[in-house]
């Protein structure tokens, strides 16, 4: 399993006029933290892409438990908790200032080779880098 923690802040133009996170806004909190996860390896979307491969959204699942203030200070865990291989699903908990689960979901991305559109194996490159997680 592959866990990373990352912080963001929550801004104005995140919020509506009851100054609480749109819920719409949740799904870039979650790429927030799956970005700085695979950074911590090492590795970036931008090399990623320079390797051939992109890595659209297959599936995204949201719970909403408690709200967003403008200006907290947000907790996002992101977990890999399974071996990826074709796809790779980040599950995401979100927490405010005072640690209590505000939110929580999974997103689910597809490797697929950037010239032709198919799906491939997680590559080398990235394997090699998560393994150590996974008892490998």
């Amino acid at each position: 399993m592959y866990q990373h923690e990352t912080t963001v802040r929550v801004r104005y133009a995140e919020t509506d006029q009851m100054g609480v996170v749109y819920y719409g806004n949740y799904p870039q909190y979650y790429e927030v933290g799956r970005v700085e996860a695979i950074r911590a390896l090492g590795i970036s979307y931008k090399s990623i892409e320079e390797q051939g491969i992109v890595m659209p959204v297959s599936k995204l699942n949201i719970k909403y438990v408690l709200p967003a203030k403008y200006d907290e200070l947000l907790k996002i865990v992101t977990i890999v908790k399974e071996k990826p291989d074709k796809r790779i699903t980040f599950k995401c908990e979100i927490y405010n200032e005072a640690d209590n689960l505000i939110n929580f979901g999974e997103v689910t991305l597809a490797f697929l080779d950037i010239k032709s559109k198919t799906a491939v194996h997680i590559p080398d490159f990235i394997w090699n880098k998560m393994k150590v997680f996974f008892n490998e």
